[in-house]
């Protein structure tokens, strides 16, 4: 072997001394210790990542259940006032509000009542036949195209009004058109009845009716519709929901003079033919503030033509059972002759019920009385539009006090046509002088305040005379001092001029206007009307407003048991 194969050698295979397995190093076990040593480290950090998760999920879990339910006050003291530092312009504010809420529904994380408090029939309440798991809505301006009537059912409303709607698109008053009253938890808005049109809503409304069909398993097309229409899907055909009702409030467009009548009605009845298949109620507005000479419709005239008119537009609804009909009325229009005049049209146009109350023309004190408004709220109340607010809860309460005796009295008695009555011939004859007299002070009886006095004593009727000797009275005031002594009896009148007795069942009443809490809404309840309707309050309180009333109503009835 030469030289450079021996190096090579030695390179390969060094020339090291080889020891007894006895005095070799012990490697095994200190690879052993290293293994146990990672597999502990792993197993720590194992534990470690579950405790974050679980930790994580947790807190997830419970951010859901919060943020999600209508009884976090982070809708109130977060939400709210974020919204309204984000978007200065109110009606951005509204909107962007809808567009999150119709967001959030999408994945499930929209805000609603959690469980079914509801259950216990507490506040149960009958309203043209449905039993109300409540009697909380909300009005309409909320969700004027019906973008998400489902959602605000979920923060626990039973009655959802939707609309204004106008039967052709129109885009309202210029802007900015809504402002914004902090210090008094008020607005004032001028919206002009900004509308999609009664044909974009419709499809809405249709879409929201198929879809609920589908989920039911009654297929996606029109005789599945056809099916939730008419009952067969046992729930009401507007709401889609038991023990709650869908409202549709329509309009006329602005384009339409008040002053022709006929192509006001056909504005109406339009709105009706596309609307009402898919409504529980219909609701005619005549009363917003912000569309010039829309109230002129609130005279008796127009206003029983109209709601004639929507009425028989109903009833062609193609659908089992008809939507109800009510008509909104402004609380400006207060005086005792205003109020028996819109009454006696709801009389004789067979309309179901009332809504009291709509946005003001006035402008209320601010609370508390002394109070000072900031200088831009100040001027926002030169603002023109209709205000709404807190300060509107005193007006609401007699206004309804006021139509439910008003339609509970019941259409007036037309007066009876001039005639003889037929008089005994015991010591007067039926010509004589002296009892024509006597009849025609009672039929001139109306034109004096004694008068009325007396016709509540003496209604028209036969009557006949005492049979002792003494001369017949010869003016009012002697036979008001005689009245007690005649006997009445029923008069004769013919049906013809006559008035319809009131008609069962009961007309009903909705109240909205400045209602907040719990204790109000009981109030408006004791005076007459079957549901009060909040708008301007959820604006300030957030999505849990509804809830907190509901709550504060069971306590206002906890403490008088």
């Amino acid at each position: 072997m030469n030289s450079a194969v021996q190096i090579r050698a030695l390179r390969i295979r060094p020339n090291v001394p080889r020891l007894r397995p006895s005095q070799r190093p012990f490697v095994y076990p200190t690879r052993q210790a290293s293994s146990a040593a990672t597999d502990a480290r792993s197993a720590a950090t194992r534990t470690k990542n579950f405790i974050y998760g679980t930790v994580l999920t947790l807190g997830l879990s419970f951010g859901y259940l919060y943020v999600t339910d209508t009884r976090s006050s982070i809708h109130e003291w977060l939400v709210v006032p974020a919204l309204r530092q984000i978007y200065p312009d109110g009606e951005d504010a509204h909107h962007a509000g809808t567009k999150i809420v119709k967001a959030l529904y999408s994945f499930g994380l929209h805000p609603r009542e959690r469980g079914n408090p509801d259950a216990a029939g507490d506040l149960e309440v009958e309203v043209f036949g449905h039993k109300l798991s409540n009697p909380i809505g909300t009005s309409a301006g909320m969700d004027k195209g019906a973008d998400m009537p489902t959602p605000v059912f979920d923060l626990g409303a039973a009655l959802v009004e939707v609309g204004a709607v106008t039967p052709l698109p129109q885009e309202g008053n210029p802007k900015p058109r809504v402002f914004r009253l902090p210090s008094q938890n008020a607005l004032i808005n001028r919206y002009g009845f900004n509308s999609e049109g009664a044909e974009t809503v419709a499809m809405r409304l249709r879409r929201r009716v198929r879809q609920f069909a589908y989920h039911a398993g009654l297929g996606i097309d029109e005789e599945a519709e056809r099916k939730v229409l008419n009952g067969e899907a046992g729930v009401p055909p507007g709401s889609l929901i038991p023990g709650r009702l869908l409202a549709v409030q329509i309009a006329k467009n602005k384009t339409t003079s008040e002053q022709d009548i006929e192509a006001v009605k056909r504005d109406y009845t339009a709105c009706v033919d596309q609307l009402a298949k898919y409504a529980d109620i219909i609701v005619v507005n005549v009363s917003s503030p912000n569309t010039p000479g829309l109230r002129a419709l609130q005279n008796v005239e127009p206003l029983t033509q109209l709601l004639n008119s929507v009425v028989q537009a109903a009833k062609k609804v193609d659908r089992k059972t008809k939507p109800a009909i009510m008509v909104k009325v402004s609380p400006d229009e207060d005086s005792d002759e205003q109020v028996s005049g819109i009454c006696e049209a709801v009389w004789d146009s067979g309309v179901d019920g009332v809504i009291v109350g709509n946005t003001t023309k006035k402008r209320p004190d601010p609370l508390p009385k002394g109070y000072l408004l900031p200088k831009t709220e100040a001027d926002i109340l030169l603002e023109q539009g209709g205000y709404s607010g807190p300060q509107m809860f005193e007006r609401t309460l007699s206004l309804v006090s006021k139509y439910r005796k008003a339609l509970d009295d019941g259409p007036k008695q037309l007066p009876p046509p001039p005639s003889k009555p037929d008089l005994p011939s015991a010591g007067h004859s039926t010509g004589d002088e002296p009892d024509s007299s006597i009849i025609s002070k009672l039929q001139q009886s109306t034109t004096s305040e004694s008068s009325q006095a007396l016709s509540s004593k003496v209604p028209a009727a036969s009557i006949d005379l005492p049979s002792d000797s003494s001369p017949p009275p010869t003016n009012v005031d002697d036979l008001e001092a005689s009245a007690p002594k005649l006997a009445l009896q029923p008069a004769s009148v013919s049906k013809a001029n006559t008035a319809p007795a009131p008609a069962a069942p009961r007309k009903v009443i909705f109240a909205t206007g400045g209602i907040t809490n719990g204790r109000q809404a009981r109030e408006i309840l004791d005076a007459g009307a079957s549901v009060a309707q909040v708008y301007t309050a959820i604006i300030y309180g957030g999505a849990g407003t509804i809830s907190r009333i509901k709550d504060e109503m069971r306590e206002e009835a906890a403490k008088k048991k």
